[in-house]
């Protein structure tokens, strides 16, 4: 598989992620076919944030790891915060109650 269609299952994905939710970057890599890629997941939607919800992304631990790719390192959260997730501490989202498991449609 090549990097460019890597790229486009994980943008079919994080478009459909639901309001509210929130998921993985390795659960989206595994979920395109390569379980070990998440940190390419990463660098896939890095500046991608203004057209895919990328702030429904967030690292198994459910920490805010891409914040900074957002300009504003408080806008990740404030987007999040504005669809009624819940956060368990600063910039660690509530995974077990908000997590989704991510489908790959074609």
């Amino acid at each position: 598989m090549s990097d460019k269609d890597f790229f486009k299952k994980v943008f079919s994905v994080v478009e459909r992620i639901p309001y509210g939710k929130v998921t993985t970057y390795g659960a989206i890599a595994e979920v395109c076919g390569i379980k070990s890629s998440a940190r390419t997941v990463g660098w896939a939607i890095n500046g991608m944030s203004s057209e895919l919800p990328c702030h429904r992304v967030v690292n198994r631990n459910g920490e805010l790891t891409g914040k900074l790719h957002f300009g504003d390192p408080d806008l990740m959260e404030s987007l999040l915060r504005s669809e009624n997730v819940e956060f368990i501490k600063k910039d660690v989202v509530n995974i077990k109650k908000h997590f989704w498991q991510p489908v790959l449609t074609e």
